[in-house]
């Protein structure tokens, strides 16, 4: 449900792309609360959400290799690689290294997390003014779990199904940790994106991840009940 603060939530929203018009539709369905000052930060969520599936989509046509660390690789031109991820040269812009890795995709090579944050990275170039991005994360590194703090990403527990939203593909009989999982990003009905395993279905992700598990393994991966996502409201800060 979308509720608007001193104002009626709007049953339909002009000049809407087709994606942003999914991702309206199944705020509006929702069983679950999405509160906004205003339309403008409703119509910016939707922006942002319409470019990680577009920058999803982008990274599964592209070059990047999946690997873990230590096989992993980011273009030198920009990156320099760190034991806790890969730095932003002090010469380079951010927003010329994040551009990178979209559109030099050969250069780069890495797992499943480090995926989602180049994708919400890009997202957000995407959607605020580049001058203020680069003032923003002049100091990128990027790994996993290492990222800037100004990158707002939260996690809740239960599944929403809005369209740019990341869920987890569990694999607990994993034989390589690497693949314990999937972080994917929902494109539409039954699509998610992963990387090194490409766009699927939700009984495809399942299927991939269940030939990656230990001899004699007992335990099918399975989708958690949980989502990740950016906080759109304190993005909306920085337009």
């Amino acid at each position: 449900m979308i509720i608007i603060e001193n104002e009626t939530a709007p049953k339909d929203l002009p000049n809407l792309t087709s994606v942003q018009e999914r991702i309206f539709t199944s705020l509006k369905k929702s069983p679950t609360d999405y509160r906004y000052l205003n339309l403008t930060e409703l119509k910016y969520e939707l922006k942002v959400r319409e470019r990680i599936i577009a920058n999803a989509k982008d990274m599964n046509e592209g070059d990047a290799t999946f690997s873990a660390f230590e096989h992993s690789k980011f273009n030198p031109i920009y990156w320099i690689k760190t034991p806790f991820g890969y730095q932003l040269k002090d010469s380079k812009l951010p927003s010329d290294a994040i551009e990178d890795v979209f559109t030099n995709s050969s250069a780069y090579s890495f797992e499943c997390v480090t995926s989602i944050v180049l994708i919400y990275y890009k997202s957000i170039l995407d959607t605020i003014s580049t001058p203020y991005f680069n003032r923003l994360y002049s100091s990128l590194l990027v790994w996993g779990h290492n990222y800037d703090d100004d990158l707002p990403m939260v996690t809740y527990e239960g599944l929403d199904y809005i369209p740019g939203d990341v869920y987890y593909f569990f694999n607990p009989d994993f034989e390589d940790p690497i693949w314990m999982g999937e972080n994917s990003v929902f494109i539409k009905e039954d699509q998610y994106f992963g990387h090194g395993v490409g766009l699927m279905t939700h009984d495809e992700m399942i299927e991939a991840l269940n030939t990656l598990r230990k001899k004699e393994a007992t335990k099918s991966a399975y989708l958690l009940e949980q989502v990740t996502r950016l906080k759109f409201s304190d993005l909306y800060r920085y337009t």
